[in-house]
């Protein structure tokens, strides 16, 4: 990745590029898990033209190359160069084969998964490639002129009444803040906390944990540090509400955010419900998180993939996500049917409530097998 650092932080600076694809969000990546990398370097003259930032991994005999990260990206685009998009609008049939030729060998199936084909108007050029349509969409809330005209987007008025209700019941019991992790050790403790919350959560819940194992605390450790080369760029920054008073201290909500120019991600989010569940602190946490990019000057606040009430509360919007499958070897194709009809039985499955749900439940029993095994 070093030697290429330079053309990429060039690239990244684009404003429609994800996060996912930054350097210091791959690097924090590549150091935590330590995968085989694959990184395409596509170049017209002296010029680079596009980096793919790739990595393999083998499941089942089959060898896959997907983008740095992906199990935790919210939206993927790759890497392009301003000229790049101005003079094409989609991969020729020689670009296709030459991705796949540098490929070969290395990988069968290239598999870059949460793509939007357009993303805020501009269409990928990725777009062309052969690709099925994700089982999950991404829930985003514009931010207009204003903060009152970006609630009337979400039913204002029933807003501001919950708002007050929850701010009227804290004040009463001493009050609350909104604090942001800004030392090493805040960061620490705070991600350490909602790393308990969030298993709470999912036990109680009879779900599998998707944060389980050090690794996964390394990785979110390490994009904490990251700094921030580009001056409206942030890899991860944690945010909670802190009450004071009868119980000072407390953090009964916590999420972390992401900002890539006037982009910012909600990557998760946990509550606690032991204290205060009649104040709603996660809703909460939302309505001050979002004012204040509203003061910010940010335009999209995106609550990221996968579909759950409190998104479609806050979200007019909905981003519909492809997985492009482009296979490499004759063994690429027989895969690329398999993830087709894999990802077409999850959008089955996850359209019906009762199957999905005795689904995840069946994982988390056998996750927790899995755990006591190996404890």
């Amino acid at each position: 990745m070093a030697p290429l650092e330079a053309e990429w932080r060039g690239l990244e600076r684009d404003r429609l590029t994800s996060l996912h694809q930054s350097f210091g969000w791959c690097t924090a990546w590549v150091e935590t898990y330590r995968p085989t990398l694959a990184i395409l370097r596509a170049s017209i003259g002296s010029e680079v033209a596009f980096i793919l930032p790739l990595e393999i991994v083998r499941s089942h005999g089959v060898r896959t190359a997907r983008f740095i990260g992906a199990p935790r990206s919210n939206i993927n685009t790759g890497l392009f160069s301003a000229k790049f998009l101005a003079d094409v609008t989609t991969l020729s049939a020689d670009v296709r084969a030459a991705i796949a030729a540098a490929l070969r060998g290395h990988a069968d199936l290239l598999l870059l998964s949460n793509l939007p084909l357009a993303w805020r108007g501009r269409v990928s050029p990725l777009a062309s490639l052969p690709s099925v349509e994700n089982q999950n969409r991404a829930f985003q809330l514009p931010l207009l002129g204003s903060f009152e005209e970006t609630l009337s987007q979400v039913n204002a008025k029933r807003r501001r009444k919950k708002y007050r209700s929850q701010t009227k019941f804290l004040n009463e019991i001493g009050g609350f803040e909104h604090v942001v992790a800004t030392t090493p050790e805040e960061k620490r403790q705070m991600l350490d906390l909602f790393l308990q919350q969030k298993a709470e959560r999912f036990r109680a819940a009879g779900l599998p944990d998707v944060f389980q194992g050090s690794d996964a605390r390394d990785f979110l450790l390490r994009l904490l540090a990251t700094k921030n080369i580009e001056g409206d760029s942030i890899a991860l920054e944690l945010h909670a509400i802190r009450l004071k008073g009868r119980h000072d201290g407390h953090l009964p909500a916590i999420a972390a955010l992401s900002r890539k120019g006037d982009h910012v991600i909600c990557q998760f989010a946990s509550i606690d419900e032991s204290v205060v569940p009649e104040a709603s602190p996660g809703e909460l946490l939302f309505w001050v998180m979002i004012e204040k990019c509203q003061e910010s000057g940010i335009a999209l606040f995106d609550f990221g993939i996968g579909d759950q009430l409190y998104k479609r509360s806050w979200c007019p919007v909905q981003t519909v996500q492809h997985d492009i499958l482009l296979p490499v070897s004759p063994l690429g194709r027989v895969a690329a049917f398999g993830q087709r009809s894999l990802t077409r039985a999850k959008a089955l499955i996850k359209g019906n409530p009762r199957l999905y749900s005795a689904i995840q439940k069946l994982r988390a029993r056998r996750q927790q097998a899995a755990t006591l095994d190996g404890a």
